[in-house]
């Protein structure tokens, strides 16, 4: 018994079916709050440079006032008790502490405004109270920042007033008076804590050489005189004993003397060559006659291994450059024959520009060191007080070039 449905009445029940279901109320959107927004992470209001610039101006003041203070009073202390005998000493010590104070500026320089001076080279070391006086008085490192201590108070005061005051009241435009300011610093520190240019540094080096060369000239004394008491010497001893007892039996045993008499004709040939290997260790005759090529042909044909020798100069250089030259070679091909155990060596020689050049090469076992033992420290040493180099190239297995620079001068009338 069923009835069709009406489809306007299917629908109509369809729709109060629909609104017998209570409809799920509609989640409402969530407010956006704007204290969850991602904030920019926290930094200072200026940069770091800044920061340091501004308290290298406020510590100005500090470092000013303890400067002068040590400036005026060892200054003034030094000078006033200059009368007595412990004045000049008083001052001396004064400029030695204003190096330390010069060092310590430097560095609050460096670390604050990025500011890089060399450090001044050390005061050479003098022998003797009175050469340390002299030296530590005329010192123009320390007297330079004296000055800078002088000076300094009247702006340090004014940095740390500005710093300070700009710090509270012209914060918007304390970048730009900082970084002013602080170039003045800058100036400041590189005029009169820097060294005194190269020349100062030239000069220590030029007191440095010449401590070389005198050592080296003293140890060549003492080598010739050593040489000279047991080689030559002692021979022509043995020589005048010789011909005295053959002397004394020329009468009596005339064959015996005349034995006697040819061997101290034997030692005479001896002591002659020795007198000729010691002259030829001062200075060679053939160099001073024939000049580089001939004589460092002749030392390398002495040399235990083959030896090419390459000479090509326009001219001699002075006799001073000449014989270091010949002298290098030489020490040089002496280190091959005793430590390279190599089959063959070469040497060359030229001018570059205003340097002479040496340059000794070998297929040894390498391996050399400037520190071995093998004199090549030494050498370098002396190299470096006539304003020359030396260059080691030694790989373990070899071959080893040595090259060394000297500075050129031409000999007087050329």
């Amino acid at each position: 018994m069923s009835a069709d449905l009406d489809p306007a009445e299917s629908a109509k029940s369809t729709d109060s079916a629909d609104s017998a279901e209570p409809a799920e109320p509609a989640e409402p959107a969530e407010p956006v709050d704007s204290t969850d927004a991602p904030r920019p992470p926290l930094r200072f209001a200026y940069g770091k440079e800044t920061w340091k610039e501004i308290a290298f101006l406020l510590s100005n003041l500090f470092t000013a006032v303890a400067g002068f203070v040590y400036a005026v009073v060892s200054v003034l202390l030094g000078v006033g008790l200059s009368v007595t005998v412990v004045g000049l000493p008083l001052l001396a010590l004064g400029l030695g502490g204003a190096r330390l104070i010069g060092r310590s500026e430097r560095a609050r320089a460096r670390g604050l405004l990025g500011v890089r001076v060399p450090e001044p080279s050390p005061l050479p070391r003098r022998r003797g109270f009175f050469a340390w006086l002299w030296t530590s008085l005329k010192d123009p490192v320390a007297w330079r920042t004296q000055l800078y201590g002088l000076i300094r108070l009247p702006w340090g005061i004014v940095t740390f007033t500005v710093g300070l005051v700009s710090l509270f009241v012209l914060w918007p435009v304390l970048p730009f008076l900082a970084r002013g300011l602080s170039h003045a610093d800058r100036a400041m520190v590189r005029g009169l804590l820097s060294p005194s240019d190269e020349l100062e540094r030239r000069i220590a080096e030029l007191e440095s050489d010449r401590g070389v060369v005198v050592d080296t000239a003293a140890a060549d004394l003492r080598r010739i005189e050593r040489d000279l008491h047991d080689g030559a010497q002692a021979r022509l001893v043995a020589l005048a004993m010789g011909l005295g007892l053959a002397k004394e039996k020329l009468l009596d045993d005339p064959e015996a003397a005349a034995a006697m008499v040819d061997e101290a004709h034997g030692e005479v040939k001896l002591a002659l060559q020795e007198l000729r290997d010691l002259a030829r260790g001062i200075h060679p005759a053939v160099l001073t006659d024939r000049g580089l090529d001939a004589a460092l042909s002749a030392v390398a044909s002495r040399c235990t291994v083959p030896v090419k020798v390459g000479v090509d100069l326009a001219e001699r250089p002075a006799e001073a450059i000449e014989g270091i030259a010949y002298f290098t070679v030489s020490e040089l091909l002496q280190n091959v024959s005793k430590h390279a155990r190599a089959r063959s060596a070469s040497v060359d020689v030229r001018r570059a520009d205003d340097r002479l050049l040496l340059q000794v090469r070998d297929d040894g076992a390498g391996g050399a060191r400037l520190d071995g033992g093998t004199g090549l420290a030494g050498l370098a040493e002396r190299l470096g007080a006539v304003d020359g180099l030396l260059v080691l190239d030694s790989p373990d297995g070899g071959p080893t070039t040595v090259t060394a620079e000297l500075p050129w001068r031409s000999r007087p009338g050329t």
